[in-house]
């Protein structure tokens, strides 16, 4: 659940200097919150060791425990980046560390994105920071696939008819597990968000700053909720947007999601129907009925693309699935429908590589789909086998626009049911009172995230506020609407926040 590639991360490499066997930490003299965790001393008191890295950022590695019941034993080192504020020193107002969502999604990059997207007055005033979460990107990167097993594991049939294809998707699912513990065994267990909001607090000391601010996207929200939760005193501006609810359960979510895809997908096929270019003629039920069309052809045979490979079933789907996160990419989702009705499968097969992250054959950037699947499986309570998530399909897709998609998001969650372990954390709902007021951005027809979230979790945090997006896509801020980006930049600058039930259009 990344935020739209609007503001769209870069990637580094220096991977293998992230594992450090043996505790390196230079002594500063950091201003101090409060005082540290006990056995945690010399991971608060660290200084960062800045150097130019790519993109005109500053980068730094962040050594925080891997196992934080053994302090004493194994660190591991985090790929920190900054993009220094614009402004004189004197209006400095601190830290703004962001996080783009996944999870799985390196934020180094992200930094400068979100400082050369943000407003002027906000980037002179704030050091934009993005760290690449533990087992992501360049911070220990968690492999539970080759590439070949990734390109495998993508086009398998995730929304399996036959009991032959059951079979097999729950075979990956084990073999995807087994291959995180057995190349990614130092990792494997030591992911997870209750680990990186500690890392964020140790980050948080490392910077100098008494108090977190923070600008989370999607799953980055969760990753802000956990931290409101863990230390409400160390609060300082908080943008959640596209609220995650933390009172569900994985089940639960992807149900939520696949509601508010379908009503995406509905939404599009009525701006389609409006359309000469749309390649369905007729209404939008005609239009969800061709697109349903193209997923039962190429569920029983896969089309041609240019490049001499086939798109099957599961790449459209995912095709539809990322062109719903932007209101902006339903013009190339219209375009690559048009080919495939043509029998050329290019166009979605091209939606599919960027979701995807694919950069060639058996290729693909960073490590997304393992490091976004070892996360979520370890961050819940196991969901049901495969009994279980079939029910679910079923239901889920009564009545759906395009059924095919909301199969998908139960049978998605097969990996989670042969996972090796999960959280001890059981999803509740958010308490906490912060120091600090907190700001929620929630989008009526946000696909990911559906805006119900976000009013739950405004409900659970007293201390905050929802500013809502009434529009398509998946989060707002840095999006279309001047009032959204005017608000969130007059928090960040001022913190204060927008009067209650405030709707931007």
């Amino acid at each position: 659940m990344t935020v739209q590639r609007r503001l769209r991360r870069a990637t580094a490499s220096a991977i293998g200097a992230a594992v450090a066997a043996t505790m390196l930490i230079v002594p500063g003299t950091a201003v101090r919150a409060a005082d540290p965790p006990a056995g945690l001393d010399a991971y608060y008191g660290q200084v960062l060791d800045w150097t130019s890295c790519s993109s005109g950022l500053s980068c730094a590695w962040l050594t925080v425990p891997l196992d934080y019941a053994k302090p004493d034993g194994e660190t591991i080192r985090l790929r920190v980046g900054k993009a220094s504020m614009t402004g004189p020193a004197e209006g400095r107002l601190g830290s703004l560390v962001v996080n783009p969502g996944g999870p799985g999604a390196p934020s180094v990059g992200f930094a400068r994105s979100v400082a050369d997207g943000i407003a002027p007055n906000v980037a002179k005033s704030f050091d934009v920071v993005g760290f690449d979460p533990r087992g992501v990107g360049e911070s220990v990167p968690i492999v539970c696939m080759t590439g070949a097993q990734t390109t495998t594991w993508l086009k398998a049939d995730q929304s399996p008819d036959t009991p032959a294809e059951v079979r097999r998707l729950m075979r990956l699912s084990a073999d995807l597990a087994n291959g995180c513990l057995a190349k990614s065994p130092l990792m494997a267990r030591h992911v997870g968000s209750a680990n990186t909001v500690r890392d964020m607090d140790i980050l948080r000391e490392a910077l100098g700053d008494a108090s977190l601010n923070f600008l989370g996207f999607s799953y980055g929200t969760y990753l802000g909720t956990l931290y409101a939760e863990q230390f409400p005193e160390r609060v300082g501006r908080f943008v959640l947007d596209g609220a995650l609810d933390p009172s569900l359960d994985l089940m639960e979510i992807s149900k939520g999601q696949s509601g508010g895809f379908q009503l995406a997908m509905k939404r599009f096929a009525q701006d389609c129907s409006r359309r000469m270019a749309c390649p369905y003629a007729g209404t939008a039920a005609d239009v969800l009925g061709g697109i349903n069309s193209l997923l039962a052809q190429l569920d029983r045979s896969p089309m041609k693309a240019s490049d001499g490979r086939r798109l099957r079933q599961s790449d459209a789907v995912t095709a539809l699935f990322t062109s719903m996160y932007s209101e902006t990419m339903w013009p190339s989702l219209r375009s690559a429908l048009d080919e495939a009705v043509q029998g050329d499968g290019s166009g979605l097969l091209d939606l599919a590589d960027y979701a995807n992250d694919r950069t060639g054959p058996n290729s693909y950037s960073g490590n997304l789909t393992s490091a976004f699947i070892a996360i979520s499986c370890w961050d819940t309570p196991a969901p049901p086998g495969a009994a279980g998530l079939a029910a679910a399909a079923d239901q889920w897709s009564k009545g759906a626009g395009v059924p095919v998609m909301a199969r998908t998001m139960s049978w998605g969650n097969a990996p989670c049911s042969k996972w090796y372990g999960h959280t001890s954390r059981v999803p509740a709902p958010a308490s906490t009172t912060t120091t600090a007021p907190i700001l929620i951005v929630g989008t009526t027809y946000d696909p990911a995230t559906p805006y119900s979230w976000a009013v739950a979790l405004n409900r659970q945090l007293p201390t905050s506020t929802l500013l809502t997006y009434q529009g398509d896509g998946h989060t707002a801020y840095g999006g279309e609407s001047a009032c959204i980006s005017r608000l969130v930049d007059a928090y960040l600058i001022k913190g204060v926040q927008p009067a209650a039930r405030t709707v931007c259009r």
